[in-house]
């Protein structure tokens, strides 16, 4: 048993060699008497712009009468005994396993589910569609330069998945013994940098664009210590299977017999959610995200966060990044906020168009971005098969990557008040966006329902910023790639498809997550779940 302390508040400026002595004063204790202790979360609170505070949370073991102490405790922290379970994995199952498992794709869920499988015996095959990740930032740089696109070496696809050049935003809804082993598997691999806040505990751990890929290898050369195996440019192309189960993968690079293959394809595999329909693998449709990305200064964003005094705090903190929620028929709220950051296109199609953003590990650059989405519902795919909201998004991003120039592949933009007041932006606004911008109506690349949800939404976040939020601000669109409009349906407790045993749908291209931490821990627990069932190859 052991004792947490919640909502210990401290200034910012506090420094952490001080804990140890505002810990022990809350529990009514000497310094020396603490034990083991550790931050288990360090999350910033802005309200007050006169002193802004962090708040802490310990967890904490004590050599002598612990519900005494949690008994005699004393100030504004809640205090109270504790036992969480400790992290561990299942003695490897009985069933035969007789080929190798088989995991698609390199994203977060399919590189830690593939990890925990190569730590434990298993030695899975990775299969990636794309390129290596120091070959993929060939191609997105010179994408971004002006060059032509590569459809299997992108933004999207790739080793690493579209997460590698996805912020590198370490948060997750979910806490526990497994969100903390991702922490510190990620950690292990370069995730932590020197003199950075620790992602093991900080509120909103960011790694950068430029530092995930360095993580991504890391872990991948981990799965080949183990006897791992990962094979690019091999993309699965059919799964074969019958009512006894599976029995391999057809891929680009020819057949895989397998009786287990872990499917993380992430959520723009587009061309494998067609062949599962098509092969009758059970799915189901579900709501996503859309809407388009805003667009400020940095300086902006500053100022409106960190208050009168944000030059000092600019300077402890480094770059300011905000969350709202507008509320109404269908709520508006950002996602995916990109402090000192870059717009980017999240494009994996030729022919279509879509945004997202991205901030290196600096944080350095003069603009901050944001989603600003609205959870659109089933009932508003204009269609009723599984693969409806797909051909949602390809609808609009289509439209999107007409008005961008085609092949050009210049960005939609429109400035916000001009969107409010219904007007097509008519010229060119400055913005990150490396492939340069058409001003346009934004109005053409969204669906009625999130256009007007955008449009009411928008007066009520200025509000919230005393009029900072829509002056100068600029939106680019469609943002249509934040989440899987598909679930490929799977058993709660075996984790398997309920239609192919053998195939365990992972991550966010099934449905079952929505960001890199909560992609891994999902990959983890498929590990446990295959580990638990099968034994270890001979």
């Amino acid at each position: 048993m052991s004792i947490r302390v919640s909502n210990l508040r401290l200034p910012v400026d506090e420094p952490e060699a001080e804990l140890p002595a505002h810990l022990a004063r809350t529990l009514g204790i000497g310094p020396s008497e603490l034990g083991r202790w550790r931050i288990v979360r360090k999350a910033l609170d802005l309200r007050d712009k006169r002193q802004l505070r962090f708040v802490y949370n310990f967890e904490l073991d004590l050599p002598g009468d612990e519900p005494a102490v949690v008994a005699r405790a004393r100030g504004g922290a809640q205090v109270e005994l504790h036992e969480e379970p400790p992290f561990a994995m299942p003695d490897p199952g009985p069933a035969p396993l007789p080929y190798r498992p088989v995991v698609i794709g390199s994203g977060p869920g399919g590189l830690v589910c593939a990890y925990f499988l190569a730590l434990h015996g298993y030695r899975p095959i990775v299969l990636e569609r794309g390129t290596k990740v120091n070959d993929r930032i060939r191609d997105v740089k010179t994408f971004d330069g002006g060059g032509a696109f590569e459809p299997e070496s992108n933004y999207l696809f790739g080793e690493g998945g579209a997460g590698t050049f996805s912020d590198g935003k370490l948060t997750c809804r979910s806490t526990g013994p497994d969100v903390i082993r991702v922490l510190e598997l990620f950690a292990e691999c370069k995730g932590q940098q020197p003199g950075k806040p620790s992602i093991l505990y900080y509120h909103r751990p960011h790694l950068g664009s430029n530092r995930l890929p360095a993580v991504v290898k890391a872990i991948r050369q981990k799965i080949e210590h183990f006897g791992g195996e990962v094979r690019f440019h091999t993309r699965a192309e059919d799964l074969e299977f019958d009512a006894a189960g599976l029995k391999g993968v057809s891929t680009s690079s020819g057949f895989i017999p397998t009786s287990v293959a872990v499917l993380a394809i992430g959520h723009s595999a587009r061309d494998t959610y067609r062949m599962l329909a098509r092969r009758g693998v059970p799915m189901t449709p579900k709501p996503f995200q859309f809407g388009v990305r805003i667009e400020h200064r940095q300086e902006v964003v500053n100022e409106v966060q960190f208050g009168p005094r944000h030059s000092k705090y600019e300077e402890l903190l480094g770059n300011a990044d905000y969350s709202l929620v507008a509320s109404g028929g269908h709520d508006l709220f950002t996602f995916c906020m990109c402090a000192g950051g870059h717009i980017i296109p999240s494009v994996s199609q030729d022919g279509y168009f879509c945004s997202n953003g991205m901030s290196l590990s600096k944080r350095d650059s003069p603009f901050a971005n944001s989603g600003l989405v609205v959870t659109v519902p089933v009932e508003a795919f204009e269609g009723t098969d599984v693969l409806a909201g797909v051909r949602l998004q390809e609808k609009y991003e289509a439209k999107a990557f007409e008005l961008g120039g085609g092949r050009e592949y210049r960005a939609p933009v429109q400035r916000a008040r001009d969107f409010v007041r219904g007007v097509a932006t008519t010229a060119r606004p400055e913005c990150s966006y490396p492939r340069g911008v058409t001003p346009t109506d934004l109005r053409q690349v969204l669906p009625p329902l999130v256009a007007e949800a955008v449009k009411n939404g928008l007066p009520q976040m200025d509000r919230r910023w005393h009029g900072r939020f829509l002056a100068d601000a600029v939106l680019v669109g469609p943002e249509a790639r934040g989440s899987s409009p598909v679930r490929i349906d799977r058993d709660n407790d075996s984790r398997e498809s309920p239609g192919v045993p053998g195939l365990f749908p992972v991550g966010e291209g099934a449905g079952y997550a929505g960001g890199i931490v909560s992609a891994a821990v999902d990959g983890l627990r498929t590990a446990r779940a295959i580990v638990g069932k099968y034994a270890t190859l001979k």
